[in-house]
């Protein structure tokens, strides 16, 4: 599959007018569900902000949240006080599911000009558009993913990840700082099954909606990757191996087994801090 209108991605297309345009008005649509129409409380909000505004020049931010709705993002970030939801320069990137948000070129152009990276579920850590995810990761960007894969709505302990994120922070030449989110209440704006197995038109309201902000994942790469392969050693290797590239990383050279080995150390560092923070959300 060809990347799908990365032209409109880019920040100069036609002089950055339609990312501007629809950055702010999603924007401003996210604020208003958040605080007109529902009431949103954010904890820890100032950890975020920090590391959106004023990381280190270079370091790549990727933020990874769990999944209630359809309407995650852009509804989390409107209860962030500032322009956090309105500046397209300060804005996330997001990866977003192609059979949803690119069903139609209208749909594909405003979700490309508003920094969604379209992902094919199922296509694997190496379909072609997760290297365009790769490289807003290079350029020192912020991305947010949802890490679980799709939407679940039950109040149940967070599921093991795909590998999407962990291959990213590996593949990743500067070692981005991970941020895991917890929301809640976005399951009642917008259920799954409201009315005969379909999502309501528009985003319920007088709903209680939270966003719990962590603190930064600790990860020591290059011990997980020498970890990652010598515990391949004594894996043995699939019948029918998915023909991964070779991977480089803190000196070593990751073959198919290996990466499988890193990626899973990877997730299961996320899902825990994703599950401990779910934990805390529900105290709060």
């Amino acid at each position: 599959m060809g990347r799908i209108m990365e032209w409109a991605a880019k920040s100069d297309h036609l002089g950055g007018i339609p990312r501007k345009t629809v950055i702010m008005a999603v924007g401003a649509f996210a604020r208003a569900v958040a605080n007109l129409c529902n009431k949103t409380t954010v904890h820890n909000a100032d950890t975020l902000m920090t590391l959106v505004r004023s990381r280190p020049p270079g370091v790549p931010l990727i933020t990874v949240s769990n999944h209630m709705s359809t309407l995650d993002d852009p509804v989390m970030w409107g209860g962030f006080k500032g322009l956090l939801s309105l500046d397209p320069e300060l804005a996330r990137w997001v990866l977003a599911a192609e059979d949803i948000c690119f069903k139609n070129p209208i749909f594909s152009y405003i979700f490309r000009t508003g920094k969604c990276i379209p992902i094919t579920r199922g296509g694997g850590i190496y379909q072609e558009h997760m290297n365009e995810a790769l490289q807003r990761l290079k350029d020192g960007s912020w991305l947010h993913t949802f890490p679980e894969g799709k939407v679940f709505q039950e109040d149940v302990p967070i599921r093991r990840l795909k590998w999407g994120t962990a291959s990213l922070i590996a593949r990743c030449p500067v070692t981005p700082i991970v941020l895991p989110i917890i929301h809640r209440g976005f399951d009642k704006m917008m259920p799954e099954n409201y009315f005969n197995g379909r999502r309501p038109p528009l985003p319920l309201w007088n709903k209680n909606l939270q966003v719990v902000v962590g603190e930064p994942i600790e990860f020591d790469v290059p011990m997980m990757v020498e970890t990652a392969v010598s515990a391949s050693r004594h894996v043995t290797a699939p019948l029918q191996e998915a023909k991964w590239p070779v991977l480089s990383s803190a000196g070593h050279k990751l073959d198919e087994t290996a990466q499988r080995c890193l990626y899973t150390a990877l997730s299961e560092k996320i899902q825990s801090s994703l599950e401990t923070l779910r934990l805390l959300a529900k105290r709060l």
